[in-house]
This record gives structure tokens, C-alpha cells and sequence, in this order.
């Protein structure tokens, strides 16, 4: 069904990942340590995820908290990170560093995306803690491989950031807006309908798979329930 919305869960093993593939998930986002809001995992957890699962999987690249890419030494860090992932199979991807002023961390995004090679990859939520949304958008309009914006539209979440996504799913196909909108981050069933009216058609979910909190396991049951949502 060609206009069947994307629904992305965030695994952090391969159990996880089995969950989330049996509920209905049609992608994971690879990450470890949620306290630090998600950061690279292994090479090794990787494999496992790889090994147990045929959907796509997009991988943190992010070594620290927060949004900063950090020192140079820091950089080199994280284009190690992703070529070793690369080499054990990794396709897809997801990173995003802002600079103190608040814009896109060009220099930091453009070196680990030319270890990409052409990979897919999401900018994710630094988006919602940009001094300038459009600006930004339009910085990194012509990096190759980027098809995905992660966003709530605020740094505080869906409910703050509903009219912010719902005003850039309109300017779709715009210059800077030719990804696909991922929304996630505080995201809830009922936000579901006005998005998907509005065109949205990427879901992104961690917590809300999760229903006994971060230190369970994703239930698959849960990830059914938002892929009927989306559905519907």
C-alpha cells in the first residue's frame, strides 16, 4: 500500500529488535545509553541486530551528550565510529551537531558524511534546538544522502512543536524541505490523525514501545497498537 506511513522504532538490542520487527515496525534507529538521549552502540550489537532482523536499521552516530560534535579529536572519533560500522555492514544512519551559536556543525557534518560514501542518514532532533530551523534546513539541503529530518518541531515535544511540523509538512518538495519529515519526541497516538492528515508520514517511537519505562524491553503488542494507528 503505497501510502502506508513509516513507522520507526528505537532498538537497543536484538531483542528489541525482534519485538519491534514482530509489532510491525518497518525500520530501527540502533542506539545505546538512552540517559544520554542515545548514543552510538557497538560494533558488535550491531551484528546481533543485523544477524536477527531484515528491516532497515539507521545508527546513532553521536558519542557524546548533547548536541555538540565536540574538539577535532572528537570528529575523528565519530568518523572512526562510522567507518567501522560501515565496514560491518551498516547502510543507513543518523547524526546531526549544532555549533555554539546554535546553526549546523558544517564542518563536523560534512566529515563524518563523507565517510558515509552515500549512505542514507537522518538529521535528527538538533533540528529542534537550532537558532533557525529554515536556515539550517537550507545549510544542509545539498549534503548528499540526507532523506530524513527526525523532528517534534520543539525541543520540548510534539505538543509544543504541532504547528512548527505541520507548517514545514506543507512546504514539502520546497528547497531544504525535500526530506521526510520523521516526527518524534514526546510523540503520542493521539497526535497521529492531524499529522497524517497534514501528509506526515514517518512515526518515530522509543518510550512509547515500551510500556513498563526504558528498562524493559520494547513490547511488541505496544509497537502493534501505533502500527494500527497508522493504519487506520
Amino acid at each position: 500500500m503505497s501510502n502506508r506511513a513509516v513507522l520507526e522504532v528505537i532498538a537497543l538490542d536484538a531483542k528489541d529488535a525482534i519485538a519491534a520487527r514482530s509489532g510491525g515496525a518497518d525500520r530501527l534507529e540502533l542506539v545505546t545509553d538512552m540517559a544520554a538521549d542515545g548514543l552510538t552502540p557497538s560494533r558488535e550489537t550491531f551484528a546481533r541486530i543485523r544477524a536477527a532482523v531484515d528491516i532497515p536499521l539507521r545508527v546513532m552516530l553521536r558519542l557524546t551528550d548533547g548536541f555538540a560534535a565536540g574538539d577535532a579529536r572528537a570528529v575523528d572519533a565519530l568518523v572512526r565510529a562510522a567507518r567501522e560500522l560501515r565496514a560491518e555492514g551498516a547502510e543507513e544512519f543518523v547524526l546531526g551537531f549544532l555549533d555554539e551559536a546554535g546553526n549546523a556543525d558544517l564542518v563536523a557534518v560534512e566529515r563524518v558524511v563523507a565517510e558515509l560514501e552515500g549512505c542514507r542518514w537522518t538529521f535528527h532532533r538538533a533540528i529542534d534546538r537550532a537558532a533557525d530551523r529554515d536556515a539550517l534546513r537550507k545549510q544542509l539541503a545539498d549534503l548528499p544522502g540526507l532523506d530524513t529530518y527526525l523532528t517534534a518541531g520543539s525541543a520540548s515535544g510534539v505538543d509544543a512543536g504541532l504547528p512548527t511540523l505541520l507548517a514545514e509538512a506543507a512546504r514539502r518538495g520546497e528547497p531544504g524541505y525535500e526530506p521526510q519529515i520523521l516526527v518524534g519526541g514526546g510523540l503520542r497516538l493521539d497526535h497521529v490523525a492531524v499529522l497524517r492528515a497534514a501528509g506526515v508520514d514517518a512515526f518515530h517511537i522509543g518510550g512509547a514501545a515500551r510500556p513498563d519505562g526504558w528498562g524493559e524491553r520494547v513490547g511488541a503488542a505496544a509497537v502493534g497498537e501505533w502500527r494500527a494507528a497508522l493504519d487506520g
